[in-house]
């Protein structure tokens, strides 16, 4: 997500509650965090005790960090089992996922001391909301980059929202998408996921090849993919236009 987006959409988040806002960075980690209670240390702590199962792991078992294809876990760490999974559901290598399950395993941790709370990990998401909320999507030098994104309704159960890009960041993306997000229960499997539907956007997005493939991810609930001018949504998903903040109609992308 855009720095400017990304401060809009959690300064009106604050505005709307009694919310803390903090960071919390350890070595390449860096979480931002919107809770109802100022939990900076507590999380601290659970970010630094995954990132050494994690580094614990991958000494034992380095095709977890390099390979590109799934990977069984000899694990009982859950965010190494969820890696796992997600490499076998999203059919991608277990770090592919690695951002949104530090997200994910936080989140459902410390959603009991914070009944409201949204942890961002470079772009990917765990958000327990009790009211209707937006994400804003950065795309690069796609035109509708900053100027669109999805609104997500309050529900009992997280939202997942992870992105993928090809032009934009550090992350190994075999595609060229402008953006690919995501949206599921599970930030885990919503971060595979967007890094396979990214590989598959070429130099335009199939269409045809996008929702064949979408049959075998039941556990997406919504897709949006950005290349240059072009807009594919697939789903239970509703784009607003950030600028204006209205709706914007699926007939127009």
């Amino acid at each position: 997500m855009n720095e400017k987006i990304k401060e809009r959409f959690y300064r009106s988040l604050i505005q709307k509650g009694n919310f803390y806002k903090f960071e919390v960075e350890v070595e390449e980690t860096n979480i931002l965090v919107i809770a109802k209670k100022n939990l900076k240390k507590e999380i601290r702590e659970e970010v630094i005790k995954q990132r050494e199962i994690l580094k614990n792991y991958i000494k034992q078992y380095p095709e977890f960090l390099f390979s590109f294809s799934p990977i069984s876990t000899k694990s009982d760490q859950e965010i190494i089992k969820l890696m796992s999974e997600s490499s076998f559901l999203t059919k991608t290598g277990p770090m592919a996922s690695v951002a949104g399950a530090i997200a994910e395993v936080i989140g459902k941790k410390f959603v009991s001391l914070s009944d409201e709370i949204i942890i961002e990990n470079g772009g990917d998401i765990f958000a327990k909301m009790n009211s209707d909320f937006i994400v804003g999507i950065y795309a690069g030098k796609s035109p509708f980059s900053m100027k669109i994104g999805i609104k997500l309704k309050k529900r009992e159960i997280p939202y997942g929202i992870a992105t993928s890009s090809g032009t934009v960041g550090h992350s190994i993306s075999f595609g060229k998408a402008d953006a690919v997000t995501v949206v599921s229960p599970s930030a885990t499997f919503s971060d595979g996921a967007a890094t396979y539907f990214g590989n598959l956007v070429k130099d335009k997005i199939d269409k045809e090849l996008i929702i064949s493939e979408l049959k075998n991810f039941v556990f997406i609930e919504g897709i949006v993919i950005i290349k240059e001018k072009k807009i594919f949504l697939w789903g239970d998903i509703e784009l607003i236009d950030l600028i204006n903040e209205d709706k914007i109609n699926k007939n127009q992308s």
